[in-house]
């Protein structure tokens, strides 16, 4: 009998350790969704095209750009700030530059600060959507359309902000397979010679 309950805890155990294990796995993607449909965390919306209602108000976008420690570009936004009526679609553009010797695949992550504003912020088209290559030496400008929802003016918490600020941050990640590829042939073939 005394088998019989070791047996029983062992299995509750195991199992209390797969369930936890489980949530924890599904927890960042569940609260991803979360924070991309309710806005929260300063998480923006998308959208495919602009706003069909603009405002005669007007709201400042104030724009930042940080990089990971160990990310080897330069970035940074080429207007710190523009000012546009609510509803109307706005353009900005960051620029980044490789200076080393090597081809850099980069990530960006987004915020929106105040976290209330996050909802109403809307890319229509952003650099961040997708990974960007860049070459030995090269220097992008990368756009991002938006707009920031009217409805903004309505919400109980959102209609005291005054100005948003669009925060990237890049992170290094590994180049696509093609570009590897050809990365590696390209330092064959300079041990080579």
């Amino acid at each position: 009998m005394a088998t019989d309950n070791k047996n029983k805890t062992v299995v509750r155990l195991v199992g209390v350790v797969v369930l936890m294990g489980g949530l924890a796995w599904a927890s960042v993607p569940f609260y991803d969704w979360f924070c991309r449909v309710t806005g929260f965390g300063g998480v923006t919306s998308v959208a495919d095209s602009g706003s069909d209602q603009v405002l005669d108000q007007t709201i400042t976008v104030r724009f930042d750009a940080s990089k990971d420690r160990d990310m080897p570009w330069e970035f940074k936004p080429l207007d710190r700030e523009i000012e546009l009526k609510i509803g109307a679609t706005g353009l900005a553009f960051y620029e980044a530059y490789n200076p080393t010797d090597r081809p850099v695949a980069g990530q960006a992550s987004y915020n929106v600060a105040p976290y209330e504003a996050g909802g109403f912020f809307t890319k229509i088209d952003c650099f961040c959507f997708t990974e960007q290559v860049l070459q030995p030496g090269e220097r992008v400008e990368m756009p991002v359309t938006f707009y920031v929802d009217p409805e903004i003016v309505t919400d109980r918490d959102a209609k005291y902000v005054h100005t948003i600020t669009l925060g990237y941050t890049f992170y290094e990640i590994d180049l696509p397979e093609a570009q590897a590829a050809l990365a590696q042939d390209s330092e064959t073939n300079k041990n080579l010679n």
